[in-house]
């Protein structure tokens, strides 16, 4: 559960980090309707899955950009992402804290979908709460009303965070792992629930406490790569926090034993969402939210049989704006279109340095640079590409917070002015997109009116300037949502 990392004990999640670390070293008010399960085999999709779609919640560094409701994105390979409605919430909670963290999409047996996700909306993470969010749709467009479901009812001191769900075949139920502090339990253990319905659940029991040590949070599993079973985790590191797998013959609770070793990037990593590719059934994502600094995914390519995973760079992906702790779920051809139709894409483009892709193109105090995310404003690195100012066949770069300013050199170091209306300011922003200078498949922006000059970083500062061919990693960029 995304920065509440910050707290594992009390009114903060840093508390609450340390002292994973030292222990490491009712029926629920029901909304609109409720879409009935049959505990018969898994229904197959009419069509074979061909996309991905992405659920998540929004934060970051200041909380300016802040959201605790359900956002969802879509991919075509599970790596590079594109918000939908224009990155604004598609479920906004209703009942219990109205907030929500942690949102864990899941397709049921009959094709339809449940989401869930922690009530939360404060940072008061250690609060007792035993609901969570119950949301459920026939396609991803239409949703129900927004209720609670009790889980945790039996353990009433306790936190019922990052809800995930998965198919038991052997019980024909849904199994509902939470992370929680269970009365008389180690501190910082995996439950879980069973439910047919969403309406009602089983008692909790462990599914996972580390060998009776607890220290771990956050649960992703998958069912029978195999003939095995996987479930992915939070470890409880003594210094650091990083991502573990466990593995099982069963689901049965308590069989799982770790097999992997931990998995850190930063040493603040948790959240992991295990994704198959679609193209090729032995290749895996695995995907971690990253708090220090809070609101940046890692990302690991590998296999989750073997338990081996390197990690990607952030040339090869992009996660939506001030998204946190995601879920993703393979779709079919026919839900991604109507996705898209229903809710539009971003209208906003973002432009990620090829050298330092960790950094993208942004305005601050009135001059460009690149800048690493995550930072505040985010929309200071949100651009309208338009047809260019002095030739429509170019492009110009609007400012999406500052709409009628642009992007312009002057003296060749790049700023932020408003359109004054004149020639000369209209030639100094338009730029002519090339095929990227050290990546083709990039792009590059070479200058209307000092053709010889390309749009390029030096010392993080933009400018345009004549590059070599050593500096064409400095003018070469990727328009990414």
């Amino acid at each position: 559960m995304s920065t509440r990392s910050n707290s594992l004990t009390g009114p903060g999640r840093s508390s609450w980090r340390r002292r994973l670390a030292t222990i490491a070293a009712t029926v629920a008010m029901i909304g609109a309707f409720v879409v009935a399960l049959p505990p018969s085999a898994p229904a197959e999709a009419a069509t074979a899955n061909s996309a991905y779609v992405m659920a998540y919640f929004k934060e970051s560094p200041n909380g300016s950009g802040n959201s605790n409701n359900v956002h969802l994105a879509v991919s075509k390979d599970a790596l590079e992402w594109t918000a939908l409605n224009d990155n604004a919430p598609i479920l906004v909670p209703t009942l219990g804290t109205k907030g929500i963290r942690d949102p864990f999409l899941f397709r049921l047996q009959d094709g339809s979908w449940v989401m869930t996700a922690t009530d939360l909306k404060n940072e008061n993470f250690g609060a007792a709460n035993p609901s969570i969010h119950i949301w459920t749709s026939p396609d991803l467009v239409n949703w129900s009303s927004d209720r609670l479901l009790n889980i945790n009812s039996a353990n009433p001191n306790s936190f019922t965070w990052a809800p995930a769900i998965f198919w038991d075949p052997t019980r024909a139920k849904y199994g509902i792992t939470f992370s929680a502090s269970p009365t008389g339990g180690p501190f910082g253990t995996i439950l879980v629930v069973y439910t047919s319905d969403f309406v009602t659940t089983t008692a909790p029991v462990t599914f996972f406490d580390n060998n009776g040590q607890g220290g771990v949070i956050d649960s992703d599993v998958q069912t029978d790569i195999n003939g095995v079973n996987y479930l992915y985790y939070r470890s409880p590191a003594p210094n650091q926090t990083g991502l573990m797998g466990a593995r099982s013959s069963s689901l049965t609770p308590g069989s799982f034993t770790p097999y992997t070793t931990g998995l850190y990037q930063g040493g603040c990593v948790e959240a992991p969402t295990v994704v198959r590719s679609l193209s090729d059934p032995n290749s895996w994502w695995l995907w971690g939210d990253n708090y220090c600094p809070n609101n940046k995914f890692n990302v690991w390519q590998g296999s989750v049989t073997t338990g081996s995973w390197t990690p990607l760079s952030q040339r090869n992906f992009t996660a939506p704006i001030g998204s946190k702790h995601n879920s993703i779920q393979p779709i079919t051809s026919s839900e991604y279109t109507g996705l898209t139709g229903k809710y539009g894409l971003s209208s906003s483009t973002r432009l990620k340095s090829s050298n330092f892709p960790d950094r993208y193109v942004r305005h601050q105090g009135g001059a460009a640079r690149i800048d690493a995310f995550p930072f505040d404003l985010q929309q200071d690195s949100q651009w309208k590409i338009v047809p260019g100012l002095a030739d429509a066949n170019a492009v110009s770069f609007e400012s999406v917070n500052f709409p009628g300013q642009y992007l312009r050199h002057s003296n060749f170091s790049v700023v932020l002015n408003a359109n004054d209306g004149s020639a000369g300011f209209a030639a100094d922003a338009t730029f002519r997109k090339v095929a990227g200078l050290s990546d083709s498949s990039w792009s590059s922006f070479q200058s209307y009116n000092y053709p010889t000059r390309y749009l390029r970083h030096r010392d993080f500062s933009l400018r345009i300037d004549p590059v070599s061919s050593a500096e064409y990693g400095d003018a070469t960029f990727r328009l990414v949502p």
